[in-house]
């Protein structure tokens, strides 16, 4: 009997299930999620019920933002496309949230976003249509866009993403800019510190 047969046999079935859901999420696997169910199981009163509680609130009140995709609590739109601050003729692609909130972070930036569905990949089946590009190309109509920042990792993806929307926008009375190549090579936005990030959004070209 293998390892993975005895700790089955030492945990109740929700135990189990509670393991293999967390197991699955971005950067955890089973040994992760063991340790992270053993702690809340613990700390039941201190860790379990804020976070259930945290998460109802999140289900229940955190929307995606039909302008920009952007994830936040709003009547309407989000926060950052409501701000009347913001300018309306600057759009910033970025691939997911996280590089949203990364780029927000450095206070660099004071326009919209354009949140991909994700970036092109044959592996993934994620095609053109991930890019939601004619509705990108809608809003730059409706609010005169004078420039179009690309914000994506610099990854194989993220290169040929970034490829496929400055063509697509070439014909386009628009200014397309990409964050300077300060970001090292396979590098992802989210992990990267402020000032480098920073640095890179100030000398895109």
């Amino acid at each position: 009997m293998c390892l993975n047969d005895f700790l089955k046999m030492a945990m109740s079935p929700d135990i189990e299930t509670l393991i293999q859901k967390i197991s699955k999420l971005p950067g955890l696997g089973a040994r992760s999620a063991r340790r992270i169910v053993i702690h809340l199981i613990r700390n039941r009163e201190q860790s379990m019920e804020p976070m259930l509680q945290s998460m109802e609130a999140v289900y229940k009140n955190v929307k995606v933002c039909p302008i920009c995709a952007n994830i936040d609590t709003f009547s309407d739109v989000c926060s950052i496309c409501s701000d009347k601050k913001r300018r309306r003729d600057l759009i910033c692609i970025v691939e997911n949230v996280a590089d949203l909130w990364a780029i927000e972070r450095t206070s660099c930036f004071a326009g919209q976003y354009h949140v991909l569905k994700g970036l092109l990949s044959s592996l993934e089946g994620q095609g053109p249509e991930f890019l939601m590009l004619e509705t990108l190309q809608q809003r730059c109509n409706d609010d005169a866009v004078v420039e179009i920042v690309i914000a994506l990792s610099a990854t194989v993806e993220g290169q040929t993403t970034d490829h496929y929307i400055k063509n697509f926008f070439k014909d386009k009375d628009i200014k397309i800019t990409s964050l300077a190549r300060g970001i090292p090579i396979g590098g992802e936005l989210d992990y990267l510190d402020e000032g480098t990030l920073f640095a890179a959004f100030s000398a895109r070209s």
